[in-house]
């Protein structure tokens, strides 16, 4: 069995003591313990009495983990320049912790952690987290209308759902809140509005930064650079990393009405984010479709 990291991947080496070390066989010596690449473990830190490696494996099968702590610094201690005490010791949090563990019991230990791993991920998949964006909510210029009702209708099918902080028209900015609500461990994540096609909208794009192969459909498209177009079109996006499935929806209420019932459907149904973007597009370009047809009727 494979035991999924869940994004906990710092393993701190304490009380370790450090003489003129070569860092790159310290990471290739812990690499080779773990039986990992070695371009997948990287010393990330170093201070007087402790270094901190990043495993940047998500996956290891267990056996290469559990207990093998002594190996590890039993391994250090051939390197020159690494002094090992019986104060030594090695700490990590979450999956990669069991690395400290006896390899005496394993059986048990990894029916134990199967239990945390499951505990874990349906902790995340069930929190919600739903971002309004733009200046005209920041400065109160309107009403958040968006928020209260996806709240609503996630609470009401058994997720726990909180309000975001505003996000403002700034990539980097909407770059950043997302992927810290990602390291928060929200399995959901919804962004309303900043989806168009005008110079202030970056919803889409901030996406993109974090998923570069998100799942990306277009409502509608447009003729780039005719009025205040800067872009081909309106696109909404659904991406996914680790746990966590970002959405991004437009920004008229109506039409966050129409797709959210849906789009609750499809988390519960676990449906992929290719299947989710389709379905969300689907809705909306219906509707403007729907629009556009009543809109020719009445100048005939």
């Amino acid at each position: 069995m494979g035991l999924n990291l869940l994004e906990k991947t710092e393993l701190w080496i304490n009380n370790v003591t450090l003489n003129n070390v070569n860092l790159n066989k310290v990471s290739s010596t812990v690499a080779e313990i773990l039986k990992i690449d070695n371009q997948k473990v990287l010393v990330v830190d170093v201070r007087p009495n402790h270094i901190t490696l990043d495993i940047m494996e998500n996956d290891i099968p267990q056996e290469n983990i559990i207990g093998k702590e002594k190996s590890i610094l039993k391994a250090l201690e051939s390197l020159e320049g690494v002094i090992i005490s019986d104060d030594t010791y090695i700490h990590s949090n979450g999956i990669l912790g069991t690395i400290c563990l006896q390899e005496e019991n394993a059986s048990e230990i990894c029916e134990k952690i199967s239990d945390m791993e499951k505990e874990i991920r349906a902790k995340i998949a069930n929190r919600v987290i739903v971002f309004p964006t733009g200046f005209e909510l920041k400065q109160n210029l309107i009403e958040d209308t968006n928020t209260p009702y996806l709240l609503k209708i996630f609470e009401n099918e058994g997720f726990k759902a909180i309000k975001g902080k505003v996000i403002e028209d700034d990539l980097d900015i909407a770059t950043f809140d997302l992927f810290d609500a990602i390291s928060r461990g929200f399995g959901v994540i919804i962004t309303t509005g900043g989806v168009g096609a005008e110079d202030k909208d970056w919803s889409v794009e901030a996406l993109l930064n974090i998923d570069s192969e998100a799942a990306v459909e277009y409502i509608v498209k447009f003729e780039k650079g005719t009025g205040r177009h800067v872009k081909d079109g309106v696109r909404i996006g659904v991406g996914q990393v680790g746990e966590s499935m970002i959405i991004t929806l437009p920004g008229p209420n109506d039409e966050v009405k129409l797709v959210a019932p849906v789009l609750v459907s499809c988390i519960k149904n676990h449906e992929n984010k290719y299947q989710i973007s389709k379905k969300i597009a689907a809705i909306l370009s219906k509707k403007l479709i729907k629009h556009q047809h009543k809109d020719l009727h009445r100048k005939i």
